[in-house]
């Protein structure tokens, strides 16, 4: 199978399968428990239906947007993740340059591979810092300040992941930031040798945005589990928010706002936007999807506050479907992580391509020449 064998998303999911350590694999593949709203993330979308209209004159049509106050070419977003340099050793920096060339925002994790510097300077495109809130309040402050003086574009603060969710597979491979050759994945490495060659021959496993306050997960091998039951700060709260959001002073959106009350109060503190997740199904298994959440949220504070549904988006018609419910956009990570995976900047710039393709055909199908004419009359819910 090669690059050019890959026409969805599912396909480099199939493709970084061959190329990935299969623990590594699971780091990206698996969510907490049963896995159950994982699944329902992506699932969800298949209870609504869109409404197309015909002879409504599609030759030219712009599927531009504002997204926290950048022009973005498209309604979707690349979503931070972290550790990018597991899956492929040009991590943040295939997707970052990807983005660029796309036109649309992508987002670095507090626990990047490449430092907020780096990325800084390797694109002048719409860019978001995802934060962690640490126990250790100057690493808070560093990396904020890092964000200010680099000139990103957004500050997210991460609200749904004070303690890990329960991610049995990597319980089970024994996955660690940094990776260690486990002896029940020993033959995994070995049959994997392009990847195993590059991440022992290449650039060291770190993560710079820690340096100076934390040696786990870069210095010293760590689960991601214990790194966030033992680091992060089960503390925060609402005052902690509107203090990081006042520290900041940019725009400022918070990630995982999952109840209309929560979206309330995110207007009620001044924030810009709010993605409404939950982490992909990695952290409390049996919550509900994004999507479906999502008519709730708007009904709350929509025209309020910019709302980004995050997670479970395979497809063009996902984004659609979105921005029909009353999004602002759509956004996912594993949307183009299989393809980091599978084949770096070259694997994210194809997925990127087709989502684009699936976004502009469906447009033209539904019969829309713009964004805004995505509206809840366009949608039905079975």
């Amino acid at each position: 199978m090669k690059l050019s064998d890959c026409h969805n998303i599912d396909d480099f999911r199939k493709l970084a399968r061959r190329r990935l350590p299969w623990p590594v694999l699971d780091y990206i593949d698996g969510a907490a428990d049963d896995e159950i709203t994982k699944a329902r993330n992506t699932s969800a979308f298949d209870d609504v239906d869109l409404v197309p209209n015909v002879l409504a004159g599609v030759a030219t049509i712009d599927t531009s947007c504002m997204i926290m106050r950048r022009k973005s070419a498209l309604p979707l977003m690349l979503s931070p993740t972290a550790l990018q340099r597991a899956f492929h050793r040009d991590g943040e920096r295939a997707v970052a340059l990807a983005a660029e060339r796309f036109g649309v925002w992508f987002g670095i994790s507090s626990l990047a591979t490449h430092s907020i510097e780096e990325i800084a300077a390797l694109s002048s495109g719409p860019k978001l810092f995802q934060l962690y809130v640490h126990k250790d309040r100057g690493l808070n402050t560093s990396m904020i300040e890092r964000c200010q003086a680099s000139g990103f574009d957004a500050l997210a603060l991460t609200v749904d992941t004070i303690v890990s969710g329960k991610r049995e597979r990597c319980l089970r491979s024994g996955f660690t930031t940094p990776p260690r050759f486990s002896p029940s994945a020993l033959l995994s490495y070995a049959t994997r040798p392009r990847w195993t060659l590059d991440y022992v021959f290449g650039p060291k496993f770190r993560l710079p945005n820690l340096d100076g306050h934390v040696q786990e997960g870069s210095g010293k091998a760590v689960s991601i589990q214990d790194y966030f039951n033992t680091m992060l700060d089960t503390g925060m709260d609402w005052d902690t928010a509107a203090r990081i959001r006042q520290d900041w002073g940019g725009t400022f959106c918070l990630k995982g706002v999952m109840s209309a009350g929560d979206a309330r109060r995110a207007v009620d503190i001044g924030a810009d936007a709010i993605m409404v997740s939950n982490h992909g199904g990695r952290q409390l298994d049996g919550s509900r999807a994004p999507f479906d959440q999502l008519r709730e949220i708007v009904d709350a504070v929509g025209g309020e506050i910019e709302i980004i549904c995050d997670g479970g988006v395979r497809r063009g018609t996902h984004a659609l479907k979105s921005l029909c419910a009353g999004a602002t956009a759509a956004s996912g990570g594993r949307l183009y992580l299989y393809a980091l995976a599978a084949a770096g900047q070259d694997g994210v710039e194809r997925a990127i391509g087709i989502l684009k393709d699936e976004i502009e055909r469906g447009m033209r199908l539904m019969g829309v020449t713009s964004v805004d004419q995505l509206t809840a009359d366009r949608l039905r819910w079975r």
